[in-house]
């Protein structure tokens, strides 16, 4: 099941998204002091493409300020475009009925699209599991 999801989810705006978290990590990683957000782009752009059985949980051990002050600079830099991404392929995908699961599913990735540090990305046991928590 979540094979023929990940498919569906990839042909329909999967492959969008995940190119956009890639493009934001390659610009990220262009800089030099940027390269955290980069590598946290590249993280997400494969979770992006292939979401369902796995999800976004806190890392444990961080929080702290300079994590506060990333996710605040990614905001601002690459995160309300994403974020906006999300929304727009979540309304192309609601479109359908097939398409309103993966729709939500959607809309669940933008908490982690908006702060992307300090989190990691784990293996679920159920295969509808996309979400963040």
């Amino acid at each position: 099941m979540k094979t023929l999801l990940n498919i569906i989810w990839l042909v329909f705006g999967g492959f969008v998204l995940a190119l956009g978290y890639f493009m934001a990590g390659i610009v990220c990683c262009l800089m030099i002091v940027t390269i955290p957000w980069g590598i946290a782009s590249f993280r997400i752009a494969s979770y992006a493409l292939w979401p369902f059985g796995r999800m976004v949980v806190d890392k444990p051990g961080s929080g702290g300020i300079f994590t506060l002050l990333g996710n605040v600079i990614w905001l601002l830099v690459a995160g309300i475009w994403i974020a906006v991404a999300h929304v727009a392929t979540a309304f192309a995908m609601a479109i359908t009925i097939v398409g309103i699961p993966l729709a939500i599913a959607n809309l669940k990735l933008i908490p982690v699209s908006l702060m992307p540090l300090g989190k990691q990305i784990v293996p679920s046991n159920s295969p509808f599991v996309s979400t963040y928590r």
